[in-house]
């Protein structure tokens, strides 16, 4: 196997892979631009040395990022060059274990996403599975036993070395704040094989749910059983806790898991209303949670904010790179109505910032003037004593800076993406549900 993780059509695939995800440097600093030129010199010796098991790769630099809920997550991030030869090996042994895997397992796995878990979700819910065990593993990447890991990994990948490499990967040290931590279990979240080795050990409570007959979706470590009952949850409950506990090691967050029923219930940033249609009667549709709309606009006002140095162009281009991701994401949600709301307050924060970059009172005057407004009032706005933020929701720049003039300069609207986006993949236009329950 170590033949084919060190072919040279496989590393060049590898090479593409890390160069097309990026990514920051690791304790060696070198960037993904430079690895190129360093495998030009290295690549040989690079390649004995995994040829005969004396490779040692470079500890990993952990770098902790916030959380929405205030705490923070630990990401470790391997050298480009380690990156590179996990690529090399994932892309040899993801094969074998991908045959074997469970069809409701939807995370980090080809032609499988979060829209596909989500949707199963719903399903279970609409066919009377409404009393949901939601489990949350606490620290999972954190907590991985390397022993079962390795035990798991052997009974598909028998190369010795191909072997040694993982777990020497598994083993490297961490880097944080400048102090070298062992590592006795976990599995860092940033290099390429961490996928594949989580879903590797879930495979085992996939299959034990399976055994058990029950209904489930799983994406990644976020997993949810649906019951007909509460007693049944409950029943359902006990038992994977002893399972995940004793025969994966793995200790579970007693405050965020529980059972739920489907409007308490929340699904990779999904959540689920009645539809209160006639006929209708224990159907759900979907929502986006409101964490993820409060992070949507977090994302749009640091873009929007109007000290940032940045032109209208480079702004536009953000924008659309934020709006196409998170619409693609929330697609199957009822978001018309939302959307709708969101625009009217991201273009008051255009209009804010176009007035800001006009800075001194008479290029306020003479842009006004082009815009139409008469002379008179031109003057009287360019030297308002109201804020910027007072002035861009007023009806002079509101019937200036028009929508249309926006649309010219290359603004596109929440709304008009996720039409668009409807439409290409003719899928329904969700009228928005009661205020009450968004």
């Amino acid at each position: 196997m170590i033949e084919k993780v060190l072919h040279r059509g496989n590393l060049l695939q590898a090479y593409r892979q890390v160069r097309a995800n990026q990514g920051s440097a690791g304790v060696d600093g070198m960037p993904v631009s430079r690895l190129a030129a360093y495998l030009q010199v290295s690549k040989d010796r690079i390649v004995t040395a995994i040829a005969n098991g004396s490779y040692l790769p470079q500890p990993i630099l952990g770098v902790e990022i916030p959380k929405s809920n205030g705490q923070k997550r630990l990401l470790g991030i391997p050298t480009v060059t380690d990156r590179l030869l996990q690529q090399a090996v994932n892309q040899v042994i993801a094969p074998l274990f991908e045959l074997a895997f469970k069809p409701y397992s939807y995370g980090f796995r080809p032609n499988r996403n979060a829209q596909q878990a989500v949707l199963q979700a719903q399903k279970h819910i609409h066919a009377g599975y409404q009393h949901i065990v939601d489990m949350d593993l606490k620290s999972f990447f954190d907590e991985v036993d390397h022993c079962l890991l390795l035990q798991l990994v052997y009974r598909k990948v028998k190369c010795p070395l191909t072997l040694r490499l993982i777990r020497k990967w598994l083993r490297a040290p961490m880097l944080i704040q400048g102090k070298l931590t062992k590592r006795r279990k976990g599995v860092p979240q940033g290099s390429p094989l961490s996928p594949l080795l989580s879903n590797i050990l879930l495979h085992e409570l996939d299959k034990e749910l399976e055994k058990q007959g029950w209904r489930y979706v799983r994406y990644a470590d976020d997993f949810s059983v649906y019951t007909k009952s509460e007693a049944a949850a409950r029943q359902v409950g006990n038992s994977l806790f002893l399972f995940l506990k004793n025969k994966l090691r793995l200790p579970i967050n007693r405050e965020k898991s529980g059972i739920r029923r489907p409007v308490d219930f929340q699904i990779l940033g999904y959540r689920f209303v009645p539809t209160y249609r006639k006929g209708d009667k224990g159907k759900y549709q979907l929502v986006v949670a409101e964490k993820a709309w409060v992070k949507l606009k977090q994302s749009l006002k640091a873009i929007t904010r109007k000290t940032t140095p940045s032109t209208f162009e480079e702004r536009m281009e953000q924008l659309k790179e934020v709006q196409r991701g998170w619409v693609n994401y929330f697609r199957l949600a009822s978001i018309q109505g939302k959307l709708k709301e969101v625009d009217s307050w991201l273009r008051n924060r255009l209009r804010h910032c176009i007035w800001h970059d006009w800075k001194k009172p008479e290029r306020k005057r003479k842009n006004l003037i082009r815009l139409g407004v008469p002379a008179g009032q031109a003057y009287a706005w360019s030297r308002t004593r109201k804020g910027g933020w007072a002035v861009a929701q007023s009806p002079m720049l509101g019937t200036t800076i028009t929508l249309q003039r926006l649309v010219k300069r290359g603004y596109e609207s929440l709304l008009d993406y996720y039409k668009k986006v409807a439409l290409q993949l003719n899928e329904p236009l969700y009228a928005r549900p009661a205020r009450t329950v968004v």
